[in-house]
């Protein structure tokens, strides 16, 4: 495809523009990227000006700029503006301290803010069993709240399925 300015030389950076919901594509080679001050993401990409620029305007309206700039961690020191600039934080208490601003960039990031990890294929298996009695169990509460009984006797009978092959184990 050739660049769209100087239609002489192969586009190389491919931007994708939306504006008042409709689509805009542009296609560039790399000078008139340059001249046009847009960068080829390979050449700047980096994994802590995108996650500092997720958090641009992106936190809960309640939480004040203020006092986000301000905030602390006891234990080391660093500030919120440090991780923004770097994409780290300082220690494990940062996410304690800070866990008002990280928790909606989180759940944008990684759909949920609990972290379930995988379980071994082999010697997995009663870890397996307990992660689905566990959300069984929430959905039996959820469909009894909705009062759709039914449904709810059938997990339940799963339920106590399961938690026989648990005891078996």
């Amino acid at each position: 495809m050739l660049c769209e300015d100087c239609k002489s030389k192969d586009s190389t950076v491919h931007m994708t523009k939306f504006i008042n919901g409709k689509k805009e594509e542009i296609n560039l080679c790399d000078e008139c990227a340059k001249k046009k001050e847009i960068s080829s993401f390979e050449n700047n990409f980096s994994i802590h000006s995108f996650l500092a620029s997720l958090l641009e305007g992106n936190t809960s309206p309640s939480v004040n700029i203020a006092y986000k700039q301000n905030k602390k961690c006891p234990q080391c020191g660093s500030t919120y503006n440090d991780f923004k600039e770097t994409g780290r934080l300082g220690c494990n208490i940062c996410y304690e301290t800070f866990s008002d601003m990280l928790t909606p960039l989180i759940r944008r990031i990684q759909g949920n803010t609990v972290h379930v990890g995988k379980v071994p294929k082999r010697s997995g298996a009663s870890i397996r069993l307990k992660n689905e009695l566990k959300s069984l169990k929430v959905k039996l509460q959820q469909l009894v709240e909705q009062e759709e009984f039914e449904e709810a006797a059938k997990i339940r009978d799963d339920i106590r399925r399961l938690e026989g092959e648990i005891d078996r184990m």
